[in-house]
């Protein structure tokens, strides 16, 4: 958690447009999670991130904006929809409920997913 206060703190600071870390919730869900569990526990990944900024001193809104996740996506086209819009939504009311940001950009939750490997069908060897 040092390393990453440390981080947050010298990125606002010498390139304030960096994104300074990608919240990992992909591989949660490629352990075998539901969607749900996914989000709930990168999210408290970033909360843990953001507190230890905090304790370290740090403002939030000079690192929140900065702030990045990464997501799993299954083939639910519903699910996954409603898995990133709740994520979003819950995201928002905790850097504003939680962590009182002043600056509307530190309540996005700015997001990449990419296709979960456990979803795809495993290809056939070839006879000749």
């Amino acid at each position: 958690m040092r390393l990453i206060t440390d981080i947050f703190a010298w990125c606002a600071r010498e390139v304030p447009r960096w994104n300074t870390i990608s919240i990992s919730g992909y591989h949660i869900r490629e352990a075998g999670s539901t969607a749900s569990e996914e989000v709930g526990l990168t999210l408290a990944d970033g909360i843990a991130y953001v507190q230890a900024a905090l304790d370290a001193g740090l403002k939030v809104d000079d690192f929140g904006p900065r702030l990045a996740f990464f997501f799993g996506a299954h083939n639910d086209l519903l699910e996954e929809v409603s898995k990133f819009r709740a994520a979003r939504r819950l995201w928002a009311r905790i850097m504003r409920d939680r962590f009182r940001r002043q600056g509307p950009r530190s309540l996005m939750l700015r997001f990449h997913t990419q296709t979960d490997g456990v979803t795809l069908t495993a290809s056939s060897p070839r006879t000749t």
